[in-house]
């Protein structure tokens, strides 16, 4: 069994799409509601740069605290910024997901297909209706 997890947020449409399209795939993923339980610092790092991102690249603005704690300042360094991720969760960008094939942040969400290891197994349509994947189970261009 294909072990997948997601860092997922209920109340974001694109973690809910990419949790679907990981079990469109036939994966029930771990799911961790980061928000509630933030992953350790450790692994944080070790995610971004499995990644192959920056602190920076994985900070979230929009409906955060970025812009009263002055996280736009280009100089603070990774750490600093790492450092507000853990104090603030809401600041990591989502979803990230981990899989035996690498991790991404699946924004869009169909950016999830590049590291499932399972092939979709069905039509999977977005919440918003766009159609990701048609009925023979390959993704729509």
């Amino acid at each position: 069994m294909t072990t997948i997890v997601i860092y997922h947020n209920p109340d974001c449409g694109t973690s809910r799409n990419t949790l679907a399209l990981i079990r469109n795939s036939g994966v029930e993923p771990h799911i961790v509601e980061y928000l509630k339980t933030p992953p350790s610092r450790p692994l944080l790092v070790e995610m971004i740069k499995a990644a192959g991102m920056t602190p920076r690249e994985l900070l979230r603005e929009k409906g955060t605290p970025y812009a009263e704690l002055g996280l736009g300042d280009e100089t603070l360094c990774d750490e600093a910024l790492v450092d507000a991720m853990m104090a603030h969760p809401v600041l990591i960008n989502r979803p990230l997901v981990v899989t035996p094939m690498g991790v991404k942040l699946c924004r869009p969400s169909e950016a999830v297909l590049d590291i499932l290891p399972d092939a979709q197994r069905g039509a999977f349509a977005k919440e918003d209706g766009e159609q990701v994947i048609d009925a023979s189970g390959q993704r729509v261009n």
